[in-house]
């Protein structure tokens, strides 16, 4: 290496780097305010209203799975005596 490349290689480099790092930073947060914007935003009522068909769809899926579970489990111990002999 020659004494040039020593002295200004990596430390010019991390410089560069580093001011690069810092304008795009500065230029994604002005994209993301630009596309914030943009979004159209639900209103009150509709996350509400959303938020219950969710809430009602778990709890319907819920008690569904449990039965649905509780039935296999009642088929495979009944499977399991009868192969038994019990």
């Amino acid at each position: 290496m020659s004494g040039e490349e020593s002295q200004g290689g990596f430390g010019a480099e991390l410089g560069k780097k580093v001011t690069g790092t810092v304008s795009n930073t500065r230029e994604f947060l002005h994209d993301v305010r630009v596309e914030m914007k943009q979004v159209t935003w639900p209103s009150r009522e509709d996350v509400f209203s959303t938020t219950w068909v969710v809430i009602a769809a778990v709890a319907f899926f819920g008690v569904f799975l449990a039965v649905v579970d509780k039935l296999v489990q009642l088929g495979v111990t009944y499977a399991f005596n009868k192969m038994l002999g019990r």
